[in-house]
């Protein structure tokens, strides 16, 4: 045991050293009611267009499942926290909202890059096999840094630390060594409803339960298909992510802002005016985000979810970037173009731009839009 303590302390110096912020230890294995939650997940459709959720569940429920071998989990923490309130952003209706996390290089490279170096710097001390893992692989993060007590998932499913409040990058090194775990980290959300209330478009069957076919942040990054028109007046200037559930928890008064350069915005300044972001071509739009979470969503994606901000502005000034698109190449741009103009234009004025178009779902999104129109007096 006093190797175990002397180990795990020689890992969290090591951890600070390269610039992470908590780090905690945990087995390599998590119960079996995580798997029931995930399995419960998956056979209500909450996981929407995220079919590999569905086909990775068994690798999923444990890093046992997926490593054997694998006996300790040493989960880090990387603060991301902003400068100011998120929420303001909101008021900015002619510029888009990006979400926080996204909006300076992308954590992966950066978390990896401090994560090989530890995992690295552990085998050759402790001569244990290692691996290393930040968000893209079949393990359950949030489920591990809870039993780590790094924090807790919140009520919106998120987790929540009583150091760093929401914004909390997670990274993951599962190793074959025996380390001592952590406590458990209790949950303290309470009566506190917060993050349920704010949501915009109602993701939350239940507290603890995430519909991902209504959140924000799954519509405007991981669904490939149009967005319902039902949902889209709620994502007002969103154009990648949502911060609201985050940003409302009042365990955000201890929250600092991040220290690593790198997470700091790229661009000033961070929201950018949606008039310049629709000018953008594929080239452009790649090179402004090289390196960005942002670029992870594709033109085609972000230029709908542009349109959709600008048919929610209400300002005039974005009538030519949005006809622009009117004829792009893609399906999925030509009908949030038609959505966006029926917002400003009568019935007889979004007429003169009609054409036949042959894509089912453009010629739906003309009808809907000359169909609700006002028409001129």
């Amino acid at each position: 045991m006093a190797n175990q303590d002397k180990l795990s302390q020689w890992i969290r110096a090591k951890a600070k050293a390269a610039g992470f912020d908590a780090c905690h230890i945990t087995t390599a294995s998590l119960p079996p009611l995580i798997a029931d939650r995930l399995k419960g997940f998956v056979q209500s459709s909450y996981h929407g267009e995220m079919s590999w959720l569905a086909d990775s569940q068994d690798r999923r429920a444990s890093p046992d499942a997926m490593w054997q071998e694998a006996r300790s989990a040493i989960i880090l923490g990387l603060n991301y926290g902003p400068d100011q309130d998120p929420m303001d952003n909101l008021a900015k209706i002619s510029h888009g909202n990006i979400s926080v996390y996204a909006r300076g290089r992308d954590y992966h490279e950066v978390i990896k890059g401090k994560l090989k170096q530890l995992a690295g710097q552990l085998a050759a001390h402790a001569g244990a096999d290692v691996k290393v893992f930040v968000d893209t692989a079949p393990l359950l993060e949030k489920p591990l840094a809870e039993q780590a007590g790094l924090g807790w998932q919140g009520k919106h499913t998120n987790l929540v630390s009583r150091k760093f409040g929401s914004w909390l990058f997670l990274g993951t090194i599962l190793t074959t060594a025996s380390l001592k775990p952590d406590m458990k980290e209790p949950d303290h959300c309470g009566s506190c409803t917060a993050c349920l209330d704010i949501c915009p478009t109602k993701a939350f069957p239940a507290p603890y339960q995430l519909d991902a076919r209504r959140c924000i942040s799954y519509m405007t990054i991981e669904q490939k298909s149009q967005i319902a028109p039902e949902f889209r007046k709620s994502l007002g200037n969103r154009i990648f992510g949502c911060d609201d559930c985050l940003a409302v928890c009042p365990w955000n008064k201890f929250a600092q802002q991040a220290h690593e350069v790198k997470l700091h915005p790229k661009h000033d300044p961070a929201m950018m005016p949606l008039d310049f972001l629709l000018a953008l071509d594929d080239a452009s739009f790649r090179k402004l985000f090289a390196s960005m979470p942002v670029r992870r969503a594709g033109y085609e994606r972000f230029i709908r979810n542009c349109l959709i901000a600008a048919g929610n502005a209400g300002d005039k000034g974005l009538l030519p970037s949005i006809k622009a698109h009117l004829h792009s190449e893609f399906a999925l741009i030509r009908s949030m173009a038609i959505w966006a103009l029926s917002h400003y234009l009568t019935h007889d004025e979004l007429a003169m731009l009609y054409y036949d178009d042959s894509d089912e779902m453009v010629a739906l999104e003309w009808k809907r839009a000359l169909g609700q129109c006002p028409r001129a007096l």
